[in-house]
């Protein structure tokens, strides 16, 4: 296919933790919250006088200082954030408003507090509680923590208006951003998709890092560009496959699954698409807080909800998604050491295999994928065993 306009600014852009659009956000007067999970709802970070950006650590290195402050069984990611914070990588932040959801992203976010790895006089930490359910006794505990652990501390600190209104309206540019993200993800549906995983996932992960009002234009530029791009051909990957497990903030794993073969044509990982970039519905018959939060109660997918109706759910949404986007299979990948889908990972191996019917490929993978030659044959391994797979199927469709 022909190359996107815009593909490659948006790459440049995820070569640093503080990008130019970061700094221009800054310069615009805006502070910069930085946040590490999806249970903080993302509307409650991009207020009128502020934006979020995600942490995360492209074109990591070594990680031993991160490792020295947290061991060697941690999750990489974790102590590759910590690295970057050593070396004064997110020196730019205003605030860490972080979960009490991961542990090890929590230790990761206590060592860059208590050592005073940012520099700022303003800077300040909170760690919200949040349910491990989604009834309404959990919402109300949700709602109370995101009041009191996220937009107080806002208003304290910086003066950010925290009304109802700001909500609304910081809900509003949200959900901009996601009619375009979807709506450019809705191309992976084709029969011959008109944009491949790597490239959709750069534009999503640049939604979660960069002010949003500095990517719209871009973002509705790649829409329009889609609606007459030209295809590869059918047989241009062997197969589709959809992405599920933790985090992803570096798209060249997604290349290099697509590299094997593999078409990523879903993305069911932390910070992906789905869920994350769909629109938030808002009422006037209630506050918009409660509305917010009741909705990414209702979204969360992540393992650490562990209600038999949330197990359910997620598996549930994986066939959801594999039949709605022509999956041939699906790969379960986890970052090392991480605990919640390490549990995630093993059980839906078989699960999704036995009981749904699906080839599944489940890899414990490094933080930086790059240079992984054990990666690359395990996953052109699992394309060559589904394309065997699709082949006798269609063998037998041919002799009945």
């Amino acid at each position: 296919m022909k190359d996107l306009k815009h593909l490659y600014y948006f790459e440049k852009l995820l070569e640093e933790s503080y990008n130019d659009l970061c700094r221009k956000g800054q310069e615009d007067g805006n502070i910069a919250i930085g946040h590490v999970c999806f249970q903080i709802p993302e509307p409650l970070l991009n207020l009128p006088g502020c934006f979020s950006t995600r942490l995360r650590a492209p074109r990591t290195g070594s990680i031993e200082m991160g490792t020295y402050y947290m061991s060697s069984t941690l999750c990489e990611a974790c102590r590759a954030y910590l690295e970057r914070a050593i070396e004064g990588g997110f020196n730019f932040l205003d605030c860490i408003l972080a979960p009490d959801a991961c542990a090890q992203m929590n230790r990761c976010v206590e060592n860059i507090e208590h050592q005073n790895l940012i520099n700022k006089e303003t800077f300040f930490v909170t760690y919200a509680d949040v349910p491990m359910k989604s009834d309404e006794t959990a919402l109300k505990h949700y709602v109370k923590q995101m009041r009191i652990r996220v937009l107080e501390p806002l208003n304290e600190h910086f003066g950010i208006d925290i009304s109802d209104q700001a909500l609304r309206m910081a809900v509003k540019e949200q959900n901009e951003i996601s009619r375009l993200i979807s709506a450019i993800g809705d191309y992976r549906k084709l029969e011959c998709p008109k944009i491949t995983g790597y490239e959709f996932a750069v534009f999503c992960l640049a939604s979660y890092v960069c002010p949003k009002y500095l990517i719209k234009d871009k973002l509705k530029e790649t829409l329009e560009e889609l609606k007459t791009r030209e295809p590869d051909p059918a047989d241009k990957y062997r197969i589709r496959a959809v992405m599920v497990g933790s985090e992803i903030d570096d798209p060249e794993f997604i290349k290099l699954a697509e590299e094997c073969g593999a078409l990523i044509v879903a993305d069911r990982f932390c910070f992906g698409s789905l869920p994350g970039r769909q629109e938030i519905e808002l009422t006037e018959d209630e506050d918009a807080l409660t509305q917010i939060c009741r909705t990414y109660l209702q979204w969360g997918k992540c393992p650490r909800f562990f209600n038999q109706e949330k197990v359910m759910e997620r598996r549930e949404y994986v066939d959801y998604l594999a039949k709605e986007y022509q999956a041939d299979g699906l790969i379960y990948e986890q970052i090392k050491f991480c605990d919640y889908w390490g549990y995630e990972r093993a059980a839906a191996f078989h699960i999704m295999d036995e009981e749904y019917g699906y080839p599944v490929l489940s890899v414990d993978r490094p933080y930086a994928v790059r240079s992984s030659g054990q990666l690359r044959t395990r996953i052109q391994a699992f394309v060559e065993r589904v394309e065997m797979k699709k082949l006798a199927a269609k063998k037998n469709g041919r002799a009945e």
